[in-house]
């Protein structure tokens, strides 16, 4: 007989086999830290081989057929199966040569696991999680067209300042909130923080929709900020942790897109407002429906198998790991959260932790994405586009906003179906290079006396192709990659302390953009975006690791030596 045993990396065991007793065994997951051992029993040569990490299926063959035979055995990833050894026997008795597995072509699995049923089993729940991103975008948006009716309503036309704070203190809030999710996520579980955000999420809206004074409003809007900033650390954390590795890049990407979904309502929601000056009050209202249904939903949702595997909840986690994926998924999902676990025995990281010099480099990473994506400019669009297109001349001011919305949800899209072939770094660079050109495109519109005549066209046609160029990478990109590049222990307050960056420089371009313009020009503000996006595609260009087709797990022991 003729046997081969094969790894993932290419090597082999050679010997001799007694064709009468060949045992393929593995072991069972009994607790969070024991190993997973598999072996081949050599009755003549009494030799074991183990490994810390395979599939928990077992196969016992008492008798080999004299013409030929195959076993293979898989080691997969949460969602990949990938084959580890490969056996192959025929007359003769002795191994006489080994060869690498080359192709797919080359392996038959002794056990299949069916890929499409964890896909389609995923995306109901993970549309439930959108309701937060949803949410995220409305709030954001809402009050672009809003902004003029409020302040009339409230007798604030005159004091800018009392208007930067009405959109701003959604920012402050939100700040907090990203900090606070981060720790409820991992005190109380993800789909039981996504409840609990429901509750600012709805009373922030009513109070907005009822306000008879500007202070009623800075609480309200500052109750909804709390609520979204809860939301941007749990929607794109809840969506990695229950997302098949091969298309988690394209479902993190549905975050984005129903964000922009989300601000495009809030643009679309504003059109009536011509006609209606108090319709701003519905505008603010309606956003409480999603909100009790995100908890409701939330109520029937599977929690996320890697946090409950983490507090020692295995028959939970079994559980929720059949819901999302199907019982067939279950021990290969298993075996892998066992092995990631058994890689670090190290306690959930605490915020002095992030400063470390162990993760500090891949933390900054995180902060500094967030950083250059809202001070390249992006809410000030969202913000003031109204009023940026009425300066230009554009009569159909907020149905032009509607149109960069439009844009926005366009640009994600296609970003959907690029995540997982593209990558994340070259999406990343390309629509940072992208959003530098239509900056300083809208800023030679506003300063070249040539190009006054079509003022009010470039002003749209470059805010639109800076939405496009965003959508496609700077919007997505880094909400999908944080959870992806952070190692399991510090994942929750990592992407919290990363969020804090982004609310706070949202807070900061929300309460000053207007300011800026009144003091320096339009011009001179979209120059100074163009230059930090500049920037951003260097910074990324040094900095960022790709991530595309790799487990979370694997990404972890990559970027962390100590695993």
């Amino acid at each position: 007989m003729q046997a081969v045993v094969m790894y993932g990396g290419g090597g082999g065991v050679k010997g001799s086999i007694n064709t009468k007793s060949l045992a393929v065994g593995f072991g069972a997951l009994k607790s969070q830290k024991q190993h997973y051992t598999s072996s081949l029993d050599f009755s003549n040569r009494n030799s074991q081989l183990s490994s810390s990490s395979s599939s928990s299926f077992g196969l016992r063959l008492n008798s080999l057929s004299s013409s030929s035979m195959a076993t293979e055995l898989t080691r997969s990833s949460l969602f990949h199966s990938r084959p580890v050894l490969k056996a192959l026997a025929s007359d003769g008795g002795d191994v006489e040569e080994v060869r690498p597995i080359k192709s797919e072509d080359d392996v038959t699995y002794a056990v299949p696991v069916p890929q499409q049923q964890g896909k389609a089993s995923v995306l109901p729940f993970v549309g439930v999680a959108c309701l937060g991103a949803i949410l995220f975008g409305y709030h954001l948006g809402v009050v672009n067209g809003a902004l003029e009716y409020l302040a009339k309503d409230l007798g604030i036309v005159e004091n800018t300042v009392l208007q930067g704070w009405i959109v701003s203190t959604l920012l402050a809030g939100a700040t907090v909130g990203s900090f606070t999710g981060g720790a409820l996520a991992d005190k109380f579980g993800r789909t039981r923080t996504f409840q609990l955000d429901a509750i600012p999420l709805t009373i922030g809206a009513v109070l907005c929709a009822t306000a008879q004074s500007v202070q009623t409003m800075i609480i309200g809007r500052l109750l909804a900020g709390i609520g979204i900033g809860i939301s941007s650390a749990i929607v794109p954390l809840y969506i990695s942790e229950i997302s098949p590795t091969e298309i988690r890049g394209a479902l993190g990407s549905v975050n984005q897109l129903f964000i922009c979904i989300g601000i495009l309502l809030a643009l679309v929601a504003g059109l009536p407002l011509a006609g209606n000056p108090i319709w701003w009050r519905t505008m603010f209202g309606i956003s409480a429906v999603p909100a009790v249904l995100l908890a409701l939903g939330m109520a029937f949702s599977p929690e996320s198998p890697r946090w409950l595997f983490q507090q020692g909840k295995f028959s939970e986690a079994e559980k929720s790991i059949k819901t999302l994926y199907g019982k067939e998924r279950v021990a290969d999902a298993m075996t892998d959260l066992n092995v990631a676990s058994q890689g670090s025995a190290e306690q959930e990281a605490g915020w002095f932790d992030l400063f470390s010099s162990r993760y500090w480099k891949v933390v900054s990473v995180g902060v500094a994405l967030f950083f250059f994506q809202q001070m390249a400019g992006i809410n000030a669009v969202v913000y003031y586009s109204t009023a940026v297109f009425r300066s230009a001349g554009i009569e159909s001011d907020v149905a032009a906003s509607a149109l960069v919305g439009a844009s926005n949800v366009f640009g994600t899209t296609i970003a959907s179906s690029l995540m997982d072939r593209q990558g994340r770094k070259s999406l990343l660079i390309t629509s940072f290079f992208g959003m530098a050109a239509s900056m300083l495109l809208l800023s030679l519109s506003f300063t070249w006396k040539a190009l006054a005549p079509y003022s009010g066209t470039l002003a749209v046609l470059g805010t639109v192709c800076y939405v496009l160029s965003f959508s496609l990478g700077a919007g997505p990109v880094p909400a999908l990659l944080l959870p992806e590049i952070f190692a399991s222990r510090i994942r929750a307050k990592a992407v919290a302390l990363s969020l804090g960056m982004h609310w706070a420089a949202n807070f900061v371009i929300g309460l000053y953009f207007l300011s800026f313009v009144n003091k320096f020009g339009i011009s001179s503000v979209y120059l100074g975006f163009s230059g930090i996006c500049l920037l951003g595609v260097l910074y990324i260009a040094a900095n960022v690791v790709e991530t595309k087709g790799r487990s979370l797990e694997e990404i972890e022991r990559a970027l962390d030596p100590a695993i």
